[in-house]
């Protein structure tokens, strides 16, 4: 493993239950009871309480929980220079469930925004760390720019859709070396639109038209993941999350990795979180073209679930382990939740005490299966 980059076996893809106090002052927020002054007070509250949970269940990578968000990804990309918030009129199609309307447009050209808060919450979340933890930070992959309408007007912007993607990778390219320079090591890209392909590639193998239509969207998504990687830091690991979507415990896509492996094989990430809880995320035959023989890349299995409370039997998540050991050598695998408790702010069907349970069991397993 690379030695400028530090690799957790034990990790956790970013985002916790938010605490009722803090739900209750969203709502106090906006009923106009209390001021944007004293709401931040409170997130700094309940986010300096949850770091010392994190340090105390053993994790190295703290996250702030997403704390100072509302979704996984939106409150992101809204504050992108050339976005803006619009009532996209349909809920997103998880299975079961529905949720808020919001969505996010293009506006303008898309750059980086020097002033986006989320640096703000960087450098807060910096200031609570005791010595020996390091802060991660979460945020979503430039390919939510390619799905549900976000930039179906390019057009209006630029004479071609390669200019888009040219400016989308050195907006993101611009945005972590700006997280580098306020102290980041560690930043992960939450992209839910490799599950979409997988679920699109699947329906069109029999439409050819249909089919060459989301390769080339995949074949665009490595395009501007490439380009905005390059020449990034040394000891800066970037990571991403494959998710199949997580709200109020349901899902959006199903599928084995299968379809996209070549492309993922193809991705200069350093970790590659991968959801593998459940039976619709298929067998663990894709790790090998995933990993891709790279003597530096870890893959993080998703074995234990964020979306239920019951917990695994841990001799089953190692054997599963070893069994994924067989196509990717154990030092290049480790551990981890699917996906994260609350991936929007009203979070999972399970308890803080649950969450805190599914975290210690992945770390009593690390430490039986790798003595870490």
């Amino acid at each position: 493993m690379s030695t400028t980059k530090l690799h957790y076996k034990f990790d956790q893809v970013g985002s916790y239950l938010r605490p009722a106090a803090l739900k209750q002052a969203h709502a106090a927020f906006d009923a106009g009871k209390i001021s944007a002054q004293q709401l931040t007070d409170i997130k700094h509250d309940a986010i300096e309480d949850l770091v010392q949970h994190e340090v105390d269940a053993g994790l190295n990578g703290i996250t702030d929980g997403e704390f100072n968000r509302s979704w996984w990804h939106l409150d992101f990309l809204w504050n992108l220079n050339g976005a803006e918030k619009y009532n996209y009129n349909e809920s997103y199609k998880f299975k079961g469930s529905k949720t808020r309307t919001d969505n996010v447009r293009l506006a303008g050209p898309i750059a980086a925004n020097p002033n986006h808060p989320f640096y703000a919450d960087f450098d807060f979340l910096k200031s609570t760390l005791p010595a020996g933890v390091e802060p991660k930070v979460t945020i979503p992959s430039p390919t939510m720019w390619f799905r549900d309408n976000r930039s179906d007007n390019w057009h209006e912007f630029y004479s071609t859709w390669g200019q888009f993607l040219d400016d989308l990778a050195e907006a993101y390219h611009e945005t972590l070396l700006q997280f580098y320079q306020r102290g980041a090591r560690y930043i992960q890209l939450d992209d839910t639109t490799w599950a979409f392909l997988i679920a699109r590639l699947n329906e069109a193998e029999d439409n050819p038209a249909e089919f060459t239509r989301y390769a080339q969207l995949a074949e665009d998504a490595v395009y501007v993941i490439n380009k905005l990687l390059a020449d990034l830091p040394d000891d800066l690991k970037v990571s991403t999350h494959i998710c199949r979507g997580n709200f109020k415990s349901t899902y959006l896509f199903e599928g084995s990795y299968a379809p996209v492996a070549p492309y993922l094989g193809q991705l200069p990430y350093d970790a590659f979180f991968l959801e593998y809880d459940s039976e619709r995320d298929g067998d663990f035959a894709p790790l090998a073209q995933i990993w891709n023989g790279r003597r530096d890349v870890e893959i993080v299995l998703g074995l234990v679930t964020s979306k239920f409370p019951e917990l695994e039997d841990p001799e089953d998540v190692k054997r599963r382990i070893e069994q994924a050991a067989q196509l990717v050598p154990l030092d290049n695998l480790a551990l981890s939740t699917q996906c994260g408790f609350s991936s929007t702010e009203e979070g999972n069907v399970l308890t803080a005490d649950d969450e805190w349970a599914k975290l210690a069991l992945i770390r009593n397993i690390t430490a039986d299966v790798w003595g870490k």
